[in-house]
């Protein structure tokens, strides 16, 4: 494994930033590596999205964030957002990862999630730990923590678009594993 190498996947909205991830995910556990962290799954009803759960990779758990039918001081865009399924189920999931996974997968570092300081706190921390990272970010967000990671110098940033989707997932396992491109 690129002993800690940190991968920013970002993309425009709907471009395959989770797909991308997911692809990577199953390519690290079919070499037998133990992934953690959180994803997030959009809620689609009837063709539209209606909002986002949240999952704990390794235990499969999952609460419903950000939803159209939620009502909360936290709006993002039509969503309204509930803090505490984030707190409950992603920062609880990337500390576990940080703990004792091989692989961290962190999806997403977006609009929603920032404004959860625990979330803030659990991803530095992840950012900072000895081992390999994955993360999808907001590609426009101005958040400080986005603008952070995107300084380091131990994180690749990795652009997915429609074109490329299917293929930079292999150029993703191919980095994490040292070989060079």
């Amino acid at each position: 494994m690129g002993q800690n190498l940190k991968i920013g996947i970002t993309g425009l909205p709907g471009a395959g930033k989770t797909y991308a991830l997911l692809k990577v995910i199953e390519m690290l556990e079919g070499d037998g590596k133990k992934v953690g962290g959180m994803v997030t799954e959009p809620i689609v009803k009837r063709g539209r999205r209606e909002g986002f759960y949240v999952m704990d990779w390794a235990t499969k758990d999952k609460k419903v964030f950000a939803s159209k039918d939620i009502e909360s001081k936290v709006m993002v865009g039509r969503y309204g957002v509930d803090i505490t399924a984030l707190e409950d189920i992603g920062v609880n999931a990337l500390k576990g990862a940080t703990a004792s996974a091989d692989v961290i997968v962190i999806d997403e570092v977006g609009k929603m999630e920032v404004e959860s300081e625990s979330f803030v706190a659990a991803v530095k921390e992840a950012m900072d730990a000895d081992k390999p990272l994955i993360l999808t970010l907001h590609k426009k967000s101005r958040n400080p923590l986005l603008q952070d990671i995107r300084r380091r110098d131990d994180v690749r940033i990795l652009e997915v678009t429609q074109v490329n989707r299917n293929l930079l997932p292999y150029k993703i396992v191919k980095l994490m594993k040292g070989e060079l491109l």
